[in-house]
């Protein structure tokens, strides 16, 4: 049966948008860190998997069979191919067919992020496109305050999930300020309520709502 969280994860696959690696990673990390022995799977991502130790049997060297291993090699190597499975289970359907080969789970991971995330140059290209939008984002005529808010919440979203490290004054003040000139008395309000410091854009947007009937009528 498949669970919740295994659909969200196989849903998002085909969905799935090349430049957004790094949300990629962060759901994947977090999945499987959840499962049982998961700690032990990150590390089948992180490390080799377990290497077969040898035995000598009738002056014949050979690796040691799975039911020879000790009961702590048995599960790293359970755990190696679980991790794998995960991994390729979450892949859309285009990357997979490209990494299916691999036979480890830290190979597959090492080749997803080349092909997701690219060379660090096309990653600089992805952080300059997202501060470009950033610089421009402005409000759109005729939409409510919810709207601009999702709008504004998802180009952030992208540049944490991206790792790009935003000061709270800055996105504060971007918020506030594109906003339609209708708000601009709510703004001046608003800007004198709260610390721009320790106050997010979440919380002025739950600010600025309660006022909007107002501006509506302005």
């Amino acid at each position: 049966m498949t669970t919740s969280a295994e659909f969200m994860i196989v849903a998002g696959a085909e969905n799935f948008d090349k430049a957004m690696y790094n949300s990629w990673e962060s759901h994947m990390l977090l999945y499987i860190k959840g499962k049982k022995n998961g700690r032990i799977m990150l590390e089948s991502i992180e490390n080799e998997p377990v290497v077969y130790p040898t035995v000598k049997v009738d002056n014949i060297i050979r690796k040691k069979k799975y039911t020879e291993l000790i009961e702590q090699e048995q599960l790293q190597d359970d755990c190696d191919v679980q991790a794998t499975n995960i991994v390729l289970q979450g892949l859309p359907p285009d990357v997979y067919a490209l990494v299916n080969y691999c036979q480890s789970a830290k190979d597959i991971w090492e080749r997803v992020k080349l092909l997701m995330k690219g060379t660090e140059l096309s990653y600089q290209e992805r952080e300059c496109k997202l501060y470009n939008e950033f610089d421009k984002f402005t409000s759109v005529k005729g939409e409510t305050l919810h709207e601009y808010y999702l709008r504004f919440a998802q180009l952030i979203n992208d540049m944490h999930t991206t790792g790009m490290i935003m000061q709270q004054v800055p996105v504060n003040t971007k918020f506030l300020n594109t906003l339609i000139t209708e708000w601009s008395k709510f703004v001046t309000d608003v800007k004198l309520a709260k610390n721009m410091y320790t106050t997010n854009y979440d919380q002025l947007y739950a600010y600025l709502s309660q006022h909007e009937g107002h501006a509506n009528e302005v």
